[in-house]
């Protein structure tokens, strides 16, 4: 392999924000939101042209239980209200009735509080939200690296269409699914050992419906699986998520993968048409932060003095969270926080975390922690947990 060196230069700083967001699926949309919500000047930068990351663009159109699958609702605060407006317009499937016209406790324990909606509708939603609100977006645009000054980010060097330049911070949130601001910030992270496995969900009408196929499916962690599943598993192909090389790869993989899945049933007609592919890969764990704490599946009903919301266990009725603010924040980058899919959790915990409405509930702590301040790990904690409640968030499980 060899090398060359890139010859260093001038970049322009194009501007100053108390609190920079990177990312813009459902945790960086929440966290851009509460810390506007709370007076900080806030800039979004996202890499695609649509906000809502796998659940938009991904097609991962479900917006998965904000209750615990036994009639009680523990997700609040904005989890709540994105879930309200990716069905403003209308639904596509999962219509929760109990929950939303005054359902009786054994209705609600027959149908969980969560929604199938339409992905082009709700990005679209989210933008016009944060725009309503205040923020700033930054569209195409990705974070390559960042300047550090006594053990805070100073600036993000950011690169899109106008070229190479500088964004000046107080405060960053990654939100990047990947951890990608901690990484290149060499802030301690881990990678998600076993790999995903291939997705390839689409969209087709047939006839007068417009129908979801499901095809291929997030892979259940490792401590769960038989002796039989994991040998029957070893020929299947693995992805990291973190290698250009490799993505594209699973992309066109995943192309391939659903256009045969859609020709089983023959060609185009006017009954039946192939309607929207993913435009991003559908991987769901691949970096993560290393914080203070690692919160473990296993810590169902824990109460944390540092809570900062509920969350359940969308696979199964019963566990609830509680989230720890010490999962979220750097220990090395003292202005760094981190939300959705980045956040310090065991393997297990991953396939638990990385949905919708721990997205919301970290990307709103995450959020409004930035808006107060630029050292994270000296915040006081009793201060953002009163602004979260005051804000409908739900902090222990004792409290429902």
């Amino acid at each position: 392999m060899s090398y060359i060196t890139e010859k260093a230069k001038e970049l322009k700083v194009t501007g100053e924000y108390d609190v920079v967001v990177a990312g813009g699926g459902i945790a960086g949309v929440c966290a851009a939101l509460a810390a506007k919500r709370k007076g900080a000047k806030v800039l979004l930068i996202e890499k695609q042209f649509l906000l809502g990351g796998l659940a938009t663009l991904g097609l991962i159109t479900i917006y998965l239980p904000l209750c615990d699958g036994e009639g009680k609702q523990v997700s609040f605060g904005i989890a709540e209200e994105l879930l309200h407006l990716s069905m403003k317009h209308g639904y596509e499937a999962k219509y929760p009735k109990p929950w939303l016209e005054n359902g009786t406790l054994e209705d609600k324990k027959k149908c969980r509080f969560e929604v199938q909606y339409n992905a082009n509708l709700f990005g679209i939603l989210l933008e016009k939200l944060l725009i309503d609100e205040g923020v700033e977006i930054l569209y195409g645009t990705s974070v390559c690296n960042t300047i550090l000054e006594d053990e805070k980010i100073k600036y993000l060097v950011v690169e899109n269409k106008s070229g190479r330049s500088a964004v000046g911070c107080k405060s960053v949130v990654d939100a990047t699914g990947d951890a990608d601001v901690c990484f290149i910030s060499n802030d301690k992270t881990e990678t998600f050992k076993q790999g995903n496995i291939l997705a390839g969900w689409y969209y087709y009408h047939e006839k007068n419906e417009y129908k979801l196929k499901m095809l291929g499916w997030a892979d259940i962690p490792d401590k769960f699986k038989t002796k039989e599943q994991k040998e029957l598993e070893k020929s299947l192909k693995r992805y990291s998520g973190l290698d250009a090389k490799e993505l594209t790869e699973q992309v066109i993989t995943a192309h391939a993968f659903s256009l045969d899945d859609f020709l089983k049933k023959g060609g185009i007609s006017k009954e039946y048409n192939l309607g929207t592919l993913a435009t991003i890969p559908q991987i769901r764990m691949t970096r993560r932060i290393v914080s203070d704490y690692e919160i473990d599946d296993t810590e169902m009903h824990k109460e944390f003095s540092d809570s900062v919301g509920l969350f359940s266990d969308w696979r199964k009725a019963g566990p609830v969270y509680e989230l720890p603010f010490s999962c979220l924040y750097s220990t090395k980058i003292k202005n760094l926080i981190t939300a959705g899919r980045c956040i310090s959790v065991t393997d297990a915990m991953w396939d638990i975390t990385r949905v919708i409405p721990v997205c919301a509930v970290s990307g709103q702590a995450a959020g409004t922690a930035a808006a107060f301040t630029d050292d994270f790990k000296n915040l006081s904690v009793e201060k953002l947990q009163k602004a979260l409640q005051q804000d409908g968030v739900v902090l222990h499980e004792k409290d429902l």
